[in-house]
């Protein structure tokens, strides 16, 4: 029997509507609508286009409907951290702010002299990042907080609009830094520091939770009339790692985008001094399971590259980049991706160039060259990184799952196997929306278990392997990158 779902993924740099279809074992994908998402500065701030990303969601809605075919459900799924405001008639509040907008640094000043580190890390189990909801909260004014009747984070938002029951789903809740995985609840003193009352966060759900049908004026538009509006995995990595293709528990995975989010799957969270001092983060997902990760910056570094060259007059697409790099020699210049320069958007070539002068490195000659100089410096992160997940779980990683839009560049994935010595296996790329819709199928009983999902990603998509090689090369541009931490 043929089933049929539709998942919103929303991205930090595009949204789309993908329909899957799961028949025989076998989930087929297909791409109903792709949009933009562009950040808005305005005064000195920088904002994310809400109404627009609803506006085009319900274009695809109507695209769907069209199909005349039978459509199980629909979930959404986000990026984390950012939230949604709504008032006491649910119209949402503007603006919703973008997790790089400069205010956070207010938000980790007033926390700061509220909590010292240590209490914080207790209560959360996640990374200090300056972009975590808790800053970003804690950077908001008392009057906007006064409006607010309910806050959800962005992927719960849609849902809310798309059904009209708001829930907080437990995937993204987690990434907050104001959820404690100890007591599976909101942590009390981080609500009281930001100001937020637990009458303004809608009840919490486990991943597989489903909230009820369209709500009727998008179904009549839409002609999908008793759709069902479930929330799966609401964090877009969440989802993702749901559909690693993976078994046993000797695999590490690195969802890789604008963000590259490494780690591991684990029965319970890991809240150790070690883990702290190592900046990991605790992340739940699908059955309440952990993801021991790290936040690193990812190809973010390399689409901003990409947007100031284009905003000189020279476009480059992303193949023509990679193409560009491989032809540029190897480990001329090496940069610490972690630097917090990188994080920000803008001039971000020069950001690179800034970094190898202070560190008496060759400055790129290139596009080429920077983008070669970029994806080294990254894969070699990636082995600093999983050296240091191996130091927390005591495990020995066999091989890495790369999934997501960056297992794409096949100049990356061999950057990674070369730096840590282990096959790395990469795709699918549409992981994301492939373990939404699983999550969906599971939900609604055409599935399983999670493990049965998992068959059927490695039973849809091709996973092509790449091979370590050149070890001593990669030991010496290591200790190389070492130097800069």
């Amino acid at each position: 029997m043929n089933t049929h779902y539709l998942a919103c993924d929303l991205g930090a740099e595009s949204g789309r509507l993908m329909l899957g279809s799961l028949a025989d074992s076998k989930l087929s994908l297909e791409e109903i609508h792709r949009f933009s998402n562009t950040p808005v500065p305005k005064d000195g701030a920088l904002h994310w286009d809400i109404p627009k990303l609803f506006g085009e969601l319900k274009t695809a809605l109507n695209l769907a409907g069209r199909r005349s075919i039978p459509i199980s459900g629909i979930s959404t799924d986000s990026w984390g951290v950012d939230y949604l405001f709504f008032d006491a008639d649910g119209e949402l509040i503007s603006p919703t702010f973008h997790y790089r907008d400069p205010r956070t640094a207010r938000g980790v000043e007033k926390i700061r002299a509220l909590l010292p580190w240590e209490k914080v890390f207790a209560e959360t189990g996640i990374q200090f990042m300056a972009l975590n909801t808790l800053y970003q909260l804690a950077a908001e004014t008392p009057e906007r907080l006064a409006r607010v009747a309910k806050l959800l984070l962005v992927g719960d938002g849609f849902n809310f609009l798309l059904s009209g029951v708001a829930r907080s789903e437990i995937s993204l809740v987690s990434t907050s830094q104001l959820y404690n995985p100890r007591t599976r609840a909101w942590s009390r003193p981080l609500l009281d520091a930001v100001g937020v009352s637990e009458k303004m966060l809608p009840p919490m759900v486990p991943s597989g939770t489903r909230l009820g049908t369209l709500r009727p004026e998008l179904a009549r538009e839409a002609g999908l009339a008793g759709l069902e509006v479930i929330a799966t995995c609401s964090h877009d990595t969440g989802a993702a790692v749901a559909a690693v293709p993976a078994t046993g528990s000797d695999w590490a995975y690195l969802s890789s985008g604008t963000w590259s989010l490494m780690g591991v799957e684990l029965p319970a969270p890991i809240l150790s001094d070690a883990c702290r001092e190592l900046n990991f983060t605790n992340e739940i997902g699908h059955g309440g399971t952990t993801r021991l990760l790290k936040n690193i910056v990812g190809l973010w570094i390399v689409q901003e590259c990409r947007r100031e060259w284009a905003r000189a007059g020279s476009e480059f697409d992303y193949a023509t980049l990679t193409r560009l790099a491989e032809d540029a020699p190897p480990f001329v210049s090496l940069i610490n991706p972690a630097d917090p320069r990188f994080l920000g958007p803008g001039e971000m070539p020069e950001k690179i160039t800034a970094f190898c002068r202070e560190t008496g490195q060759p400055v790129p000659a290139n596009p080429g060259a920077t983008i070669r100089c970029v994806l080294e410096s990254l894969a070699l992160l990636y082995r600093r990184t999983l050296r240091q997940i191996g130091q927390l779980t005591g495990k020995n990683f066999t091989r890495l799952h790369i999934v997501g839009g960056g297992s794409r560049n096949g100049l990356l994935n061999q950057c990674a196997a070369n730096a840590l010595q282990i096959p790395v296996l990469a795709g699918p790329v549409e992981a994301t929306a492939a373990g939404n819709i699983l999550i969906q199928a599971i939900t609604l009983g055409h599935l399983p278990t999670l493990a049965a999902a998992r068959t059927v990603v490695k039973n849809s998509f091709d996973v092509a392997e790449f091979r370590p090689q050149d070890a001593a090369a990669w030991d010496a541009a290591f200790a190389r990158l070492e130097s800069f931490f």
